[in-house]
């Protein structure tokens, strides 16, 4: 028996622990470098397939987007995490904003960078209005609609203050979703006032820390050799790629200005924090 313990020992196999990186805007369209639950789906489901795995680790570097989405990601993690009785360790990495926060709130524990940025517990909408232009270039806006409020917001017609209190409307029930998350995920750990947490206001990792919206700070490697062991293996859960992909080559111009509309509505997301 002391020899069979020995051996145990000496050939004991390091602890594995699934790795799920979330990086991007949070949108609904299939594209690489878009986080949305049919894209995220599979990585969770493979990370939390993992039985031996004593936690799953999901790495968050997002300023946010789509609020449906973020909730569907959420809620599968914690969804996921609470059938397989595992805890799940959130990492942030530059940013866990607005929708990315959303998502981090599913985690067990929020681990940051003492300069990361978290919180915009808030709501966004945002457009242009050319109505000036189009009067200048001479061109006569002509929209014909049944039910009075279906061209909403128009940006070639005139605000209208009853749009934007609809508007304003929608925004707050999405704000309210948004608070009733936080405050049910971080239940009992929150350190400050609504009226302070939930203006849409972000802050750095250690003041996140002080509010009580993440719980202290960590890194991956750090962290998870301190607590499983210096023998650990990361598993990195990423996307399959297809067995016979061709690289993008040759293509035509509506697809280039597609992609160059999306990196720049993607800088977009990234530049309201500073990044």
């Amino acid at each position: 028996m002391p020899k069979r313990n020995w051996l145990s020992r000496v050939f004991k196999r390091p602890t594995t622990i699934p790795v799920v990186r979330l990086q991007g805007v949070i949108a609904a369209d299939q594209r690489p470098g878009r986080l949305n639950i049919a894209s995220v789906e599979p990585l969770l489901a493979r990370a939390f397939a993992m039985k031996s795995a004593p936690a799953v680790a999901i790495v968050v570097n997002s300023p946010g987007g789509s609020p449906v989405q973020s909730r569907l990601i959420s809620k599968r993690i914690r969804d996921l995490a609470d059938e397989n009785g595992k805890p799940v360790l959130v990492f942030v990495e530059d940013a866990a904003a607005s929708g990315g926060y959303f998502i981090a709130v599913a985690g067990d524990e929020i681990l940051v960078d003492p300069s990361s940025i978290v919180g915009s517990i808030g709501v966004i909408m945002a457009g242009f209005g050319f109505v000036g232009a189009i009067e200048k270039l001479g061109i006569e806006r002509r929209v014909h609609t049944a039910g009075r409020n279906k061209s909403t917001l128009d940006p070639f017609l005139p605000e209208k203050a009853e749009d934007v209190e609809r508007i304003k409307q929608f925004e707050l029930d999405i704000h309210e979703v948004f608070i009733d998350h936080v405050k049910d995920g971080r239940r009992g750990r929150l350190k400050a006032e609504d009226d302070i947490l939930f203006t849409g206001q972000w802050w750095t990792g250690l003041r996140g820390i002080e509010l009580g919206l993440v719980d202290g700070v960590g890194d991956l490697q750090g962290t998870l050799r301190e607590r499983f062991g210096k023998q650990i293996v990361l598993k990195h859960i990423a996307p399959k790629r297809p067995l016979f992909a061709l690289p993008r080559l040759g293509l035509s111009a509506g697809a280039m200005v597609e992609d160059v509309t999306h990196s720049i509505e993607d800088r977009a997301w990234w530049a309201r924090l500073g990044l």
